[in-house]
């Protein structure tokens, strides 16, 4: 689990992949597909690639692909957030992990391919970060802040 408070869950859209994130700057990903859940990946701050990273995923028939994020007790460091996460959601398609930080920014991160890769950074407010949230097509990332604004991000051009 995680070192310190958890401060945000998401479901992914398929409900198999819950997302948490914590003041321990990292969000960990927790496949839901068996009888517990269990930890499958942690997003954190690291300055690395591990190449040897994996994702678990369901092709379009619902059939079970099987790879693995982790081999066993092997975390897979990307670069991540300089303060807290604070929130996190999932894309409709489940491709794409948002995280909100107290960095004042907004990380989108590709959950498509073998390993996590960060897509960017959105970079606009003047406090943390608390809520991300996708619009329901996947078009626009909507960011709450405690500099008392609330922006849309078209993140589709990254």
């Amino acid at each position: 689990g995680h070192s310190r408070d958890v401060s945000s869950v998401a479901f992914s859209p398929d409900s198999k992949t819950l997302a948490s994130a914590s003041g321990d700057k990292t969000v960990k990903l927790w496949d839901l597909s068996g009888d517990a859940p269990v930890e499958k990946g942690t997003l954190r701050g690291h300055t690395e690639d591990n190449p040897e990273c994996k994702c678990k995923h369901r092709d379009d028939d619902g059939e079970k692909i099987y790879t693995h994020l982790f081999k066993v007790n092997h975390e897979c460091p990307v670069r991540g957030h300089s303060s807290w996460v604070l929130s996190v959601a999932f894309s409709p398609d489940s491709k794409t992990l948002a995280s909100a930080s107290g960095d004042k920014t907004v990380k989108l991160w590709d959950l498509s391919g073998d390993a996590p890769v960060e897509k960017g950074t959105l970079k606009g407010h003047s406090g943390y970060v608390y809520c991300v949230a996708f619009s329901p097509d996947g078009s626009l990332l909507a960011s709450s802040s405690t500099d008392r604004t609330v922006k849309l991000w078209d993140h589709t051009m990254m």
